[in-house]
C-alpha cells in the first residue's frame, strides 16, 4: 500500500473554507513532491513523512491482500475543482485556468497512485480544463472578438450552480430532521379513573346482610334421612329364618352384612349369642380351627359338615 505522512493527514473536505495557503496544505505538498519525484523517476513506491522511496526494505512484507485505507474522497469533478478554488481564495469569477488545471492534474495523478477509482467524469473535467487552457493560450491578446464567448464562461457558470446547490444542501443538512433529530412520540394518554366515594355501613345493613345469608343458607339445608336403628330381636328373627329355611349348614361368615358397618357386625353377633343361650340354633365345625357353621339343633350335622368343610376348604 503506497502511504505518506502528508497524505494521511486530515485534508479539508469538499466545501472547506481554505484557509491554509498552497504552502501550509499538507495534501498539497504531498501532492507536489509527488510530481517532482515522478518526473524525474516513475519508479516511485511510497512517500513516508516526505521522503520518496523507490525500493522496498529487504525486511518489510506486505500481503497479496493488505488493508488499504483512504480519506475522504470528493463527490465529483466540480467538487474538486470547487475546493482547489477556494483553497487558493480567489474569486470564481477570475480563476486562474493555468494554475487550476496543473492542481488538478497533480490531483488525479495522486488519486492514481493511491489506488483510488477514478470515475469517467474525472477524466472528462480534466479534459475540459486542457481545452480550455489551450485556448486561453492559442487566443493572441490583440485578436479578441467581441462576440466569441469566454473559454472559462460555461466552466464559470458550472462551478457557480453546483456552488450555490451545495450551500443550500448544506443548510438543508443542518435542519432538525425526523428520525434523525427528531422523533415522533407514540404515548397514548390513560383513560382517567373515576373514583366514588364508597358509603358509611352502619350496624342495621350489618343485620340485613346477615338476615339474607342465614336465609339462603336455610334454601340450601340438604333433608338427611336417618339411619333407623338395628334391633337385636329383629336381627335374631332373621338368623333363625335363615338357618330354618336352608337344609345345608349356613357358613358363620355369611350372615354378618358388611355394608351396615361396625353397629351391623354387633348387633348380629349379639342375634346369634342370644340364640346360642336359647339353644335356638347350634355352632358346628368339622375340625380344630376349620370353619364354624350354624345349624338348627334338631338337625344331624356330621355327614353334611364334613362335606361343607370339604367344599368350603377351611374358609372361616
Amino acid at each position: 500500500m503506497t502511504t505518506s505522512d502528508d497524505d494521511n493527514v486530515r485534508r479539508p473536505g469538499p466545501g472547506g473554507t481554505g484557509d491554509a495557503g498552497p504552502e501550509g496544505d499538507p495534501l498539497e505538498r504531498g501532492s507536489n513532491r509527488l510530481h517532482d519525484a515522478k518526473q524525474r523517476d516513475d519508479k516511485i513506491v511510497a512517500l513516508v513523512r516526505g521522503k520518496v522511496y523507490r525500493d522496498l526494505p529487504t525486511d518489510l512484507y506486505v500481503p497479496p491482500d493488505a488493508l488499504e485505507v483512504f480519506l475522504e474522497a470528493f463527490e465529483g469533478p466540480m467538487d474538486l475543482l470547487l475546493y482547489l478554488i477556494r483553497r487558493q481564495n480567489i474569486d470564481i469569477l477570475d480563476i486562474r485556468v493555468s494554475e487550476i488545471t496543473e492542481q488538478y492534474m497533480r490531483h488525479i495523478e495522486l488519486m492514481k497512485v493511491l489506488k483510488l477509482e477514478l470515475a469517467g467524469e474525472y477524466l472528462v473535467m480534466a479534459a475540459t480544463l486542457a481545452e480550455i487552457k489551450s485556448r486561453m493560450l492559442l487566443q493572441q491578446p490583440g485578436e479578441e472578438d467581441e462576440d466569441e464567448e469566454d473559454p472559462r464562461e460555461t466552466l464559470i457558470r458550472r462551478l457557480r450552480d453546483y456552488e450555490r446547490v451545495k450551500e443550500a444542501a448544506g443548510r438543508l443538512d443542518e435542519l432538525p430532521r425526523l428520525e434523525r433529530d427528531l422523533h415522533t412520540a407514540h404515548a397514548v394518554k390513560p383513560e382517567p379513573v373515576k373514583r366514588h366515594a364508597h358509603p358509611s355501613v352502619g350496624l342495621k345493613e350489618v343485620l340485613v346482610a346477615l338476615a339474607d345469608v342465614l336465609k339462603r343458607a336455610e334454601l340450601q339445608k340438604r333433608h338427611t334421612i336417618p339411619r333407623e336403628g338395628l334391633s337385636v330381636r329383629e336381627r335374631m328373627t332373621d338368623v333363625l329364618a335363615r338357618v330354618n329355611g336352608q337344609a345345608a349348614l349356613v357358613p358363620f361368615a355369611s350372615l354378618f352384612d358388611l355394608d351396615e358397618g361396625r353397629s351391623g357386625v354387633v348387633v348380629t353377633f349379639l342375634a346369634l349369642m342370644e340364640l346360642l343361650r336359647d339353644a335356638l340354633i347350634d355352632l358346628v365345625q368339622s375340625e380344630p380351627f376349620g370353619p364354624i357353621f350354624v345349624c338348627a339343633p334338631q338337625a344331624e350335622p356330621t355327614q353334611d359338615l364334613v362335606e361343607t368343610g370339604a367344599e368350603t376348604g377351611g374358609d372361616a
